[in-house]
């Protein structure tokens, strides 16, 4: 596989050996990379080819929040449709994207991935909280790969100027807290609710994810406020990166 650019900034691409049947994998990051795969999908035009998204940026525009709006998760998904015959997906932001591709589209989990390296910190009834009510299926999940209790976070606002975060039903005192999500992007709901939990007297916190985003320095951010570890998959490969979807994709593929 050769990428290069030209002088005025456009993508070259030449793919090798091309096979009648094909596994494109490609996680799309950023602009450059949604590019790239669809230059290489149309590289492989003649073979039968599937799809693999480990992770679709654009995905969390799902639908038009405001007038004049694109609902960009059914412009991405309807573009790189073309030159494929199925779209694997893992962890999708809202499954409702899946409807918008133009082929077969299946979204995998690596919630049970997450809760089998939670295992290996050897925590004692470590207690799982998602960050929002609607994070609480995937947080569900996690949880039952080891039997472990499971809540989510909900704000109550004190007075004009704060608020109090803390899990809706348990206790978070002298446990370890887990907060899992499928995607950490800017990690400020986190990092303020680890701030919290610490003065509700948790023990120690850890944070887990799919998808690890970061962006403007959020994993400096969340380590800063005392989080003992963070976590994520390779999806988009980080210094953290110690979950792999690597068996859930191949497991698909056979399937």
């Amino acid at each position: 596989m050769k990428y290069s650019r030209f002088p005025d900034g456009e993508h070259y691409l030449q793919a090798g050996k091309i096979d009648d049947e094909m596994v494109i994998v490609g996680s799309i990051v950023d602009n450059d990379s949604l590019v790239q795969l669809m230059l290489l999908t149309d590289a492989c035009d003649t073979a039968v080819n599937r799809l693999v998204l480990p992770y679709m940026a654009y995905a969390r525009q799902d639908k038009r929040f405001k007038p004049g709006e694109p609902v960009s998760s059914r412009v991405v998904a309807r573009a790189l449709s073309q030159g494929v015959s199925e779209v694997l997906t893992v962890n999708i932001h809202e499954q409702e994207v899946l409807k918008s591709f133009l082929v077969p589209a299946r979204n995998l989990t690596l919630a049970g991935d997450i809760g089998a390296y939670i295992r290996t910190l050897g925590l004692d009834n470590p207690l799982i909280l998602a960050p929002d009510e609607g994070a609480m299926g995937f947080a569900e999940r996690v949880a039952s790969a080891g039997g472990w209790e499971c809540d989510h976070l909900e704000k109550t606002r004190l007075s004009g100027v704060e608020v109090k975060i803390a899990p809706r039903q348990l206790s978070a005192r002298s446990r370890s807290v887990v907060i899992v999500d499928d995607i950490i992007s800017t990690g400020g709901t986190i990092a303020t609710a680890a701030g919290m939990l610490y003065d509700q007297g948790a023990r120690d916190i850890y944070a887990a994810c799919v998808h690890g985003v970061f962006t403007g320095g959020a994993y400096v951010r969340l380590m800063a406020t005392g989080i003992r570890d963070v976590v994520c998959s390779d999806t988009i490969e980080r210094s953290c990166s110690r979950v792999s979807a690597a068996d859930q994709i191949a497991r698909a593929l056979r399937g």
